[in-house]
């Protein structure tokens, strides 16, 4: 749905060495309430662009020029550490997981999506929205291709089938809100759910820590 612009709209800078698509994002999220600060090519720029700009959410291929290796993922690092208060999303043309999870260690805020996830346009401004106000989304391919692997010894066996049904859509990035539609229960339902697998998971109240990002990561780690 289009949002009217303001000055509170959130801002946004662009990086990806795909002229095209980096032109098409501009153009998505201008027309979907977003402020488009700036657009770069590469790493430097990009670092450039966000240090001048200091945008809300900064939205980087994981490869971009000179060796369209990981100087997205790079870049991020670099922007977590200068200006841990500006959200990421990182964009891949293909299911990298030690990329992803080595980015979705970083906390809250952070999105990892494929660039096919971006021709459901309502989809991904409802996930860019997410991200922007301080979740942490991971693609549902990623997921499905963790699930899908071999497994070892499971962590997570002390869990019911519901509780590993409700983690799953966590790491999805789904909220209590969007879990409970999934499985027909109520949000209250979901909470009672998310408190005990946190619990088993043994993952306590901390003021540093994020529980529901480390449940996730602890449950994509053993995929």
């Amino acid at each position: 749905m289009t949002r009217t612009r303001d000055r509170d709209a959130p801002r946004v800078v662009l990086a990806d060495d795909d002229v095209l698509l980096r032109e098409g994002l501009a153009s998505l999220l201008d027309r979907s309430g977003f402020r488009v600060v700036g657009q770069a090519g590469n790493g430097p720029e990009l670092l450039a662009l966000v240090r001048s700009a200091q945008p809300d959410l900064a939205i980087i291929d994981i490869r971009m020029p000179p060796a369209h290796a990981t100087e997205g993922l790079q870049a991020a690092r670099v922007i977590r550490e200068e200006r841990p208060g500006t959200a990421i999303i990182v964009l891949s043309a293909h299911v990298e997981v030690e990329e992803a999870m080595e980015l979705l260690a970083g906390g809250q805020g952070l999105g990892y999506l494929l660039k096919s996830r971006v021709t459901d346009v309502t989809e991904f401004i409802e996930t860019v929205e997410r991200i922007a106000a301080g979740a942490s989304v991971v693609d549902p391919a990623l997921v499905q291709e963790l699930v899908g692997a071999h497994r070892q010894r499971d962590p997570l066996d002390v869990l019911s089938p519901r509780e590993r049904e409700v983690l799953a859509l966590m790491a999805e990035g789904a909220s209590n809100a969007g879990i409970a539609r999934r499985i027909f229960v109520t949000e209250g339902t979901v909470e009672k759910h998310v408190r005990s697998i946190l619990t088993k998971l043994d993952l306590p109240e901390s003021d540093t820590q994020h529980r529901r990002v480390l449940a996730v990561l602890r449950f994509l780690d053993t995929r």
